[in-house]
């Protein structure tokens, strides 16, 4: 995977918790960073932010028996920001944003969010190619 790819979806991320922990609106957070994000990052926080809705409801009716509110903040953030790029038109495939998700939560989350990740995403995936 494209590296400077995968450091954007990072650095989208970790914007998306400051905003979080903060109770900032995503746009007050980016327009008080030292450097602006890349067009990529820009482009994966608009999208999460504009799809938010719509990816916590797939959230919600995938993962059952896991209210959003019950879901890591981290995992949370990471299941919205892959299913706003599943959801936009100029994406990856579906393997390579699960692929990028599962290794964002291997980084930032606990050892069980990777399969926990995998397991919503890929059966979003399939829900929405069907």
């Amino acid at each position: 995977m494209d590296a400077s790819r995968r450091q954007a979806r990072e650095r989208a991320l970790e914007i998306l918790y400051e905003a979080e922990i903060k109770h900032e609106p995503l746009q007050v957070v980016i327009d008080a960073l030292g450097a602006a994000p890349d067009n990529f990052c820009l482009t994966l926080l608009e999208g999460t932010e504009a799809r938010r809705d719509a990816s916590d409801q797939l959230i919600e009716k995938t993962a059952e028996h896991w209210p959003l509110d019950r879901i890591g903040t981290v995992d949370r953030l990471i299941l919205e920001l892959a299913i706003a790029e599943m959801l936009s038109s100029d994406r990856p495939s579906n393997a390579v944003i699960i692929n990028e998700a599962v290794e964002l939560a291997k980084r930032f989350s606990t050892e069980q969010s990777g399969g926990f990740i995998n397991g919503i995403l890929a059966a979003v995936a399939n829900g929405i190619d069907s």
